[in-house]
């Protein structure tokens, strides 16, 4: 195989995602002494980066900065390997994380986060990649100026059209907003695997407006508030729904989605019970997380030699991140290991 071929590519995540640590061996880790923590995690290949920063880091800063400097490394050289029209594809996916490194400054600049603070357990400064977001923090001290700081970014335009006293929540929406908008755009033409991916991403919009409504629900907020927090392109919840169920509460999401076609609604509706008597929206999360996952796997099976395994692979290796995190922060935080394996997909 070519190197940079699309069969190349696809070969090289599939190896990767075989790489990645099953149930199994992350219900092992979380059962494991909390002191044991970095050996374990060193051992699921991230060793090089547990030994780089070891003589900065200890224990549970340790562990997050390792993480997040393998994950953003890792992500560089997948991307790196792709080229013509699966570099383009997988780009369309891999770009939310600018926008996520955009939130977590805003959220750093709002909280007065000490900068050190954020090199050092948000956005490592021994990783070069974070310097340019390290130095937006360092020079703003409002929101406005934050943003004004992006405004070359590809979504400055959107944050710079918001009022200038905008709400964090205000920009993260816009941030969501333009993000999906710009993907979906991107994915244009008929074939399999662009159909396939904006099916999972308007699969993604729907979960985010479904927590969303939720959440306001419980928060017994609606009208034009609501209704300012949902992202259009969904197929659940269609944009010309968007009045009914911003004002309707938890009955007309329900009565949305209840004629979905290819929606579990018993299973959801299930999951609602569980947030409900749990008074926390994490059975609904997790369940959701799930089926996404399950729309990730069918991906990359149906279109082993295409750009689909690489998005499959990038999304799990995000996912094996995220779950480290959790169980690094929930057994250092003295957790029972049955509530921090409920939390992990």
């Amino acid at each position: 195989m070519r190197f940079g071929s699309t069969p190349y590519v696809a070969s090289r995540a599939k190896a990767r995602r075989k790489s990645l640590a099953d149930r199994a061996r992350l219900r092992q880790i979380i059962h494991q002494n909390p002191d044991q923590l970095s050996v374990a995690v060193a051992d699921l290949g991230y060793r090089a980066e547990v030994d780089r920063y070891a003589a900065t880091y200890e224990g549970g800063d340790l562990i997050e900065a390792a993480l997040t400097d393998n994950l953003e490394h890792e992500l560089d050289a997948m991307v790196g390997l792709c080229s013509g029209k699966v570099a383009r594809i997988v780009s369309v996916y891999t770009g939310r994380f600018e926008y996520h490194n955009a939130k977590a400054v805003l959220r750093a600049v709002l909280n007065e986060v000490d900068v050190e603070k954020v090199g050092h357990d948000i956005l490592p400064d021994l990783n070069d990649l974070n310097t340019p977001w390290i130095q937006i923090v360092e020079r703003s001290d409002t929101l406005r100026s934050a943003v004004t700081l992006m405004r070359r970014k590809t979504f400055g335009p959107a944050l710079m059209a918001l009022p200038e006293d905008a709400s964090l929540a205000a920009y993260e929406d816009a941030l969501d907003r333009h993000y999906f908008a710009n993907a979906m755009a991107s994915l244009t033409g008929g074939q399999a695997d662009v159909r396939m991916l904006r099916d999972l991403l308007a699969a993604e919009i729907d979960h985010r407006n479904i927590i969303n409504l939720l959440e306001a629900a419980s928060m017994r907020l609606e009208g034009s508030q609501v209704m300012a927090s949902l992202i259009p392109g969904g197929r659940l919840i269609p944009k010309r729904a968007f009045p009914a169920v911003s004002s309707g509460g938890r009955s007309s999401l329900m009565e949305v989605l209840r004629p979905a076609n290819r929606f579990d609604m018993a299973g959801f509706e299930a999951a609602v019970a569980a947030s409900d008597a749990a008074m926390s929206l994490d059975p609904v999360i997790t369940w959701l997380g799930a089926r996404e996952a399950t729309h990730l796997s069918r991906m990359s099976y149906l279109h082993p030699v295409s750009a689909l395994p690489v998005v499959h692979y990038i999304a799990m290796k995000v996912q094996e991140v995220k779950d480290l995190r959790i169980i690094t922060r929930g057994l250092l935080a003295g957790l029972p290991a049955d509530v921090v394996e409920a939390h992990v997909y």
